[in-house]
Order: C-alpha cells, then sequence, then structure tokens
C-alpha cells in the first residue's frame, strides 16, 4: 500500500482549516473540512481525525471493522460538540469527515458532510459517498443539474456535519479491493472546481500518486482555488 496527500489553502483564504490523516501502516486514511467561526473549523477538522486515529490505533481485533469504524466516527462528533460547548471561540463549530480503512482485502468507508471518496480502478472513477448539503437534496430531486449544482451559490450549506448536534448519522459502506485499486479522498475544495471526468483523466494517464495529485490541486488553483482543498490518494497492493 501507498499513498500521498497534499493540502493547500487556496488564492482567496488566508486560514487553511482541512485536516487529513495518512496512516499507511494503518491502511487508515481520512480527510475533514471545518466550519465555523475565527479557527474553530480548524480545531473541528483536526480533532475529527485524531480522535478517529487514537479510537483506531492500534487497530483493535475481533470486532467488525465496519462497526468500528462507525463508533470511532461517533466518538469524533461527541468529542467535537463537547469542546463546542465548552469554549465560546468554538461554539458552532463543526466539521466533515470522510475516513477511509483498507484492511483485509476491503474499504471501509465512515462518512459525514460533503467531502467525498472516490473508487478507481481499470481506467474507471466511481464515487462512493454522497454529500450532504442542501444543493445536493435539490440536485437528486432533479431540480439542478450536476454542472448548475456545482456553481450554485449554496452549494456549502450543509445537511448534516459533524460536532453540530449531540447525535450525528453516518454513512458506512464496505467495498472489495483488487490489487491496483486507487482510492481518492477529498474535501469540496476539489469537488466543487474538478468534474469526476477530470479527476478519472488525470488518474488514467498519471500513475505516479505524487504527480496526480499535485497536477488535480494544481487544476483548482488554475481555476481560482475559492475554498481549501485537500486531496489523499491510496494505491492498494
Amino acid at each position: 500500500m501507498e499513498a500521498t496527500a497534499l493540502s493547500h489553502p487556496g488564492l482567496v483564504r488566508t486560514a487553511n482549516e482541512d485536516a487529513f490523516l495518512v496512516r499507511t501502516e494503518l491502511g487508515l486514511f481520512a480527510v475533514a473540512d471545518g466550519l465555523g467561526g475565527h479557527l474553530a473549523g480548524e480545531v473541528a477538522s483536526r480533532l475529527a481525525v485524531k480522535t478517529v486515529e487514537a479510537a483506531l490505533q492500534p487497530p483493535p481485533a475481533g470486532d467488525d471493522p465496519a462497526a468500528l469504524l462507525h463508533r470511532a466516527v461517533l466518538l469524533a462528533n461527541a468529542e467535537i460538540f463537547r469542546q463546542a460547548r465548552g469554549a465560546a471561540a468554538c461554539r458552532g463549530m463543526g466539521t466533515t469527515l470522510t475516513v477511509a480503512w483498507l484492511r483485509e482485502a476491503r474499504l471501509y468507508l465512515g462518512h459525514v458532510g460533503d467531502s467525498g471518496a472516490y473508487h478507481y480502478r481499470n481506467g474507471r472513477l466511481a464515487k462512493l459517498t454522497q454529500d450532504h448539503s442542501l444543493v445536493e437534496e435539490i440536485r437528486r430531486l432533479g431540480g439542478l443539474s450536476d454542472e448548475e449544482a456545482r456553481a450554485h451559490p449554496q452549494r456549502h450549506i450543509l445537511t448534516r456535519a459533524l460536532g453540530t448536534e449531540p447525535e450525528v448519522l453516518v454513512d458506512t459502506q464496505v467495498l472489495p479491493l483488487e490489487q491496483g485499486d486507487l482510492v481518492l479522498l477529498c474535501t469540496d475544495g476539489l469537488s466543487s472546481l474538478v468534474t469526476p471526468t477530470e479527476m478519472e483523466e488525470i488518474l488514467r494517464h498519471t500513475p505516479e500518486l505524487k504527480a496526480a495529485v499535485n497536477l488535480l490541486v494544481n487544476l483548482v488553483l488554475a481555476r481560482g482555488a475559492p475554498d481549501n482543498v485537500t486531496v489523499v490518494l491510496v494505491r492498494y497492493a
């Protein structure tokens, strides 16, 4: 297994409220995109990935990995909510979180918010996660095209996030892996400006992981990068 990651504040925002996790030896990877007041989003996103990492290190034996991952994300939600209530500067903070745990030829996913996970195999890229956003709900009901949804001024309004409520619904899934598969995690700083077709083309023609991630982030920068952008790319072997 090999992995690389790149996070950039973008060309408009001064602070980077994204966070990521790369623990190749554990097969554990994550991205998080914080939201809230001054610096609170940064606190929430980093707390999310740190809590999940601590909950799954060392990997507990015996229990179902899907259940363990689900529990870890719930722990992250509870910890962010607790800290948000305890400090005035952090009040109202929250974050997206998308976690990929690669174990025994399977991909276990935990997901809340509008960051995303994609699976690439044999030249084809498939999005695995569903955005928890107001605009995505409208798009699924047929009210917006894909292009309109990407450019919609309310696309950042989330219907679900970690830490904003004492309880949260976590999307989970399990996918079998084959040697050579790629798993791409990203915040919406990438997915709002780069289409899945463009991501697929870059992955198809750029086998070296670091080069592929650089191309993806550079494409975002070339298009103005109004938001933070974070990409994690993993090859299963």
